[in-house]
């Protein structure tokens, strides 16, 4: 009680109070509480003049930089612009000069041809026929198959390998001409492509490396670049005039295999629309299929249910298991075995047994589920094979037999185009 006393004796004029005086107290003075605040103030003024000031410059140098972003962007599309325009035409020169070779050469094969009678006519069906073998080789098993169009291009494509080499003529300046003009219009692709960026481009990313700022030392000048295409167009010309030249010197004509060559078109044709009938009947009886392997949606709900039905199990276990615990604790003889004991170890059987089957059912449908998807798998593998035959055959084959050339052309008595 004493000690309980002088504990609450703790006001000014208690004795703990002078016993005490002189010593430094956790207390501050007021001058120190108002000096630490003025502190305060003071740095946080200074930080915010600090942050403004930083902030303004900041907007400032953001809005030069965009402008100056803007105004280098726009001239360099402007200067792409202007190389665009220099690209265009030097491909309408060279394009211009390529068709005029590739006319002028299709006149003097034809020519050619019927000096060496008919046969050389077969070279386009003959090469008509190995570009559809050859695209038929990349159809995808199980479509990969000798049906009847290999069987007929192939009677084609061996014509074809009987027939004389054709002189070069002006092929090697077309040739020439064509890889200029290619290069002009991979050219013209890239940089029109590049003068369509702008900032709102998804397709634009950043390139680090500094190998795209540099040129290597055969690179060309403006001047050399277009000298080069001129003197391809100048060597065009000059040698498509001597090929005028030699064409007045060419006359007879034959017309031995133009008839048989054309009976063999049919016949291909006729292969290969029956072909992708049959292909077609087989794409849509998959996709009829296909479009029955609904179940898959049901399935997932079905596996969704299942998961739900276990996890509702999961309280009711809780409760049950927790009552038997508690249950374990009356003391004694209150330690019965009685009727509430014996119901709550059945319901935790009850409900184990249940889980157990729920999950056996869930890997069940998990099983049928992945069975189901590898069977929609299959049919749109299946279906893509078909798509791919079809696109094959029809698009790329089919296709191209329409430039098959007519009986006259054939013949030698017009121009042969399709000869090259």
């Amino acid at each position: 009680m004493k000690v309980h006393e002088a504990a609450l004796n703790t006001g000014p004029d208690s004795s703990c109070g002078l016993a005490t005086a002189g010593f430094r107290s956790a207390r501050y003075l007021p001058e120190e509480w108002h000096q630490h605040n003025y502190a305060r103030y003071h740095q946080a003024f200074a930080d915010r003049d600090a942050s403004e000031r930083c902030r303004h410059e900041s907007q400032g140098l953001a809005a030069h930089t965009a402008a100056l972003a803007q105004r280098t962007q726009q001239d360099a599309t402007a200067t792409l612009g202007r190389r665009l325009q220099d690209i265009h035409f030097w491909k309408a020169e060279l394009q211009r000069a390529v068709e005029e070779l590739a006319a002028e050469t299709d006149l003097l094969a034809a020519q050619k041809v019927r000096l060496e009678r008919a046969l050389d006519a077969t070279e386009v069906p003959s090469a008509i026929a190995t570009d559809n073998l050859q695209c038929r080789e990349r159809r995808q098993p199980p479509d990969l198959v000798r049906d009847q169009v290999e069987v007929e291009l192939l009677k084609v494509s061996g014509d074809g390998a009987r027939l004389e080499a054709f002189p070069q003529l002006n092929r090697d300046h077309k040739q020439t001409c064509e890889m200029d003009w290619s290069d002009k219009v991979e050219t013209y692709n890239i940089d029109d492509k590049c003068g369509r960026y702008n900032n709102q481009s998804t397709n634009i990313q950043f390139h680090p490396s500094s190998d795209f700022c540099t040129f290597p030392y055969s690179a060309s000048t403006p001047e050399t670049w277009a000298k080069f295409s001129h003197d391809n167009i100048y060597r065009a010309e000059r040698e498509r005039l001597a090929s005028i030249n030699l064409r007045s010197l060419i006359d007879n004509i034959l017309h031995d295999t133009a008839e048989d060559l054309h009976l063999q078109c049919a016949a291909v044709d006729a292969a290969f629309a029956k072909r992708c009938e049959e292909m077609e009947d087989a794409k849509h009886k998959l996709e009829h299929h296909l479009k029955k392997v609904r179940e898959i949606g049901d399935q997932e709900n079905n596996i969704a249910a299942l998961k739900q039905a276990i996890k509702d199990k999961e309280a009711p276990m809780k409760v049950a298991q927790t009552r038997l615990y508690d249950r374990s604790f009356r003391p004694n003889v209150d330690l019965c075995r009685d009727p509430a004991q014996f119901r709550l170890i059945s319901e935790v059987e009850e409900l184990t047994e249940s889980i157990e089957s729920l999950k056996q059912k869930l890997l069940e449908a998990e099983q049928s589920l992945r069975n189901l998807e590898d069977t929609r798998m299959s049919l749109e593998k299946e279906i893509a094979v078909k798509s791919n035959s079809i696109f094959i055959d029809r698009q790329k084959c089919m296709a191209h037999r329409t430039r098959y050339p007519v009986v006259l052309k054939l013949a030698g008595l017009n121009e042969m185009k399709l000869l090259f």
